[in-house]
């Protein structure tokens, strides 16, 4: 029987992104920034295709289908009645922004000719559609219900349904402008961070405050016990101009608006952080209490760029009578690209359902070979070591509280760092944060830092009653561990939560393994995760990116496969040969 290739796309809004599925699996799933090193890269694909089309050894000619992850007629449509609504507010929206869909997003056929010299079968899907199958079919779960929340897709911005087997039904949404991503993504640009790029900021802010505005966010959202709500549109202005909001907004908010990325960040600034996410935390307890009961099940499935907000994650875990709970690890719009694919092969084409995410590993990976390559271009001093003896020299060097670049395997699916490309340190220091803050990220001291642990470990320090492999839960640290001699503070919040990301040994071996050394060594079953890259750069990919991140941060280690590094012993960095991206350039 032949093989069906199906090439799943998200592109040209933001994080674009490509999946390949050989007979309804994954060869594998990458963003386009990670190759292209532009942040949040919204354009076509082509390198991540490339990349994928190289790993199964076929060329485009091979695909069954090629599969966009929402329709871009329907879109279109939304964009235009709301310039039509809203004119002539939005006239100079309008002249900006309609350029870019007669050139490329309404001819996708044609953007694949150029590209790919494709010229099969295209499926559209639809954006909900898309997060969501991204979501349910990856789970496992033979029955869930589906929360679908972001900023908009074509029309919705918040959808709900079920699914069962290998067919998955959206029977309600809200409609845009009434927006929870959007809403979120207001108040981004209101304390001073860039939209689509910093929301992240905002929650990591949050636990500096107090929720003293929650009556003035309700104030610009109407929420019903249902979980639906409703924006005053009075207060904003994304659906005809550039700016997210107006000045009745900032009348409602009592202060204007912070000056991007320069303003003084205020105690104020703080406490609508706050605010703001108590009044998220509301919607998605609303939401999933309402998805699970019109599904009529206690299991639940998230996706959308709102199912990256880790905080209200734990709020639903521990609100709601959730069981089965599943978050798709590239929420956003990436994750559409996996979605679209695995929709085309179970919905459309009626395939039975064999594959779930076990591994979030599905990016590209490179062989000894490979990385001693790129090494020597670099004339980088470097030790190979057996695996017993890497994982115990890594152990003892972050317990002397080195910084260590951890740069393994195959590269991670989604936005979080997971224990191949990481940067780690000794979560016991108190002054580990601030220094990798400093040192390493180069980034605002407010932000914390992960842990990752040992999968049984995991309620010894956490109030946490399950697994979180991707690190999208949030729970409070216990107060025996807080305040006691086992303390973490490089990896607690200021509010007493850490981000979680529990290892088991059966996602990851050898991380697993780095963690079980490190509690042999130190009693502790915890080390701080964070990616590793630097501010304003995607997470590294190719061993080239993970020398020069070392080589330009004041990390002390560099762990490049079963090859130990010392910064101390490394000449200075110069450029290599422009062969660093092993074809991709």
């Amino acid at each position: 029987m032949a093989t069906t290739w199906i090439l799943g796309i998200s592109c040209f809004y933001h994080d674009a992104a490509a999946v390949l599925l050989r007979d309804g699996v994954p060869v594998g799933a990458a963003s386009e920034e990670v190759f292209s090193r532009k942040k949040h890269d919204a354009g076509f694909p082509a390198l991540a295709i490339r990349w994928l089309l190289r790993e199964a050894r076929i060329d485009a000619s091979a695909l069954s289908a090629v599969a966009f992850y929402d329709k871009p007629l329907v879109k279109f449509e939304r964009i235009l009645l709301s310039h039509v609504a809203t004119f002539p507010r939005s006239f100079p929206q309008f002249v900006r922004g309609i350029p870019s869909w007669f050139a490329e997003k309404l001819r996708i056929d044609k953007v694949l000719k150029r590209e790919l010299g494709y010229t099969g079968p295209v499926i559209y899907g639809q954006h909900h559609l898309s997060h969501a199958a991204s979501a349910f079919f990856a789970s496992g779960m033979e029955e869930a219900a589906v929360l679908i929340v972001d900023g908009v897709g074509e029309w919705a911005t918040t959808s709900w349904g079920i699914g069962r087997g290998n067919k998955l039904t959206l029977s309600h949404e809200l409609r845009f402008p009434h927006s929870l991503g959007l809403l979120y993504s207001a108040f981004t640009h209101y304390l001073g961070f860039k939209v689509n790029s910093a929301e992240y900021k905002v929650m990591g802010l949050a636990p500096y405050g107090e929720p003293r505005h929650v009556d003035r966010i309700k104030q610009l959202i109407q929420i019903k016990n249902d979980g639906t709500f409703r924006l005053d549109m009075r207060c904003f202005s994304f659906d005809y101009g550039t700016h997210m909001f107006n000045a009745r907004f900032e009348e409602v908010m009592g202060a204007p608006a912070r000056a991007l990325e320069t303003g003084e960040l205020t105690q104020f600034h703080k406490d609508v952080a706050r605010s703001l996410q108590a009044v998220v935390n509301e919607v998605m307890i609303h939401l999933a209490n309402r998805a699970m009961d019109d599904a009529g099940t206690r299991n639940l499935c998230l996706a959308g760029g709102v199912a990256l907000n880790c905080v209200a994650n734990g709020e639903i875990i521990r609100n709601t009578n959730v069981e089965g709970f599943f978050v798709q690890p590239a929420a956003g719009d990436a994750g559409g690209a996996l979605g679209v694919a695995l929709w085309a092969w179970h919905q459309l084409l009626d395939k039975p359902r064999g594959w779930s995410q076990e591994s979030p590993y599905m990016g590209p990976a490179y062989t000894e070979a490979e990385l001693t390559a790129a090494l020597n271009r670099y004339g980088a001093v470097y030790r190979r070591l057996e695996r017993a003896e890497l994982l115990e020299n890594t152990a003892e060097l972050i317990d002397r509280s080195m910084v260590v670049g951890w740069y393994q395997g195959a590269l991670e699916w989604g936005p979080r760092a997971l224990g191949h490309r990481s940067i780690l340190g000794d979560p016991r220091h108190p002054e580990m944060r601030d220094i990798i803050n400093t040192k390493i990220k180069m980034r605002e001291g407010f932000r914390p830092f992960a842990p990752s642990v040992l999968e049984e470990d995991a309620k010894r320090y956490f109030e946490l009653d399950r697994p979180s492999p991707h690190m999208l839960l949030v729970a409070p640290v216990h107060d025996q561990i807080r305040f006691g001699p086992d303390a973490l503070p490089a990896v607690t919040h200021v509010d007493g939560s850490a981000r979680i990301q529990t290892v088991r040994r059966a996602q990851d071996p050898l991380y697993y393994d780095l963690l079980a050394a490190f509690k042999k060594r130190t009693g502790c079953g915890v080390v701080i995760n964070t990616s590793m890259n630097v501010r304003g750069e995607p997470i590294v990919n190719t061993p080239d990116d993970a020398y020069r991140c070392f080589m330009r941060t004041d990390m002390d280690v560099l762990v490049c496969g079963p090859f130990l590094l010392l910064k101390e012993q490394q000449p200075p960095l110069r450029l290599a040969s422009a062969t660093d991206e092993f074809g991709l350039d």
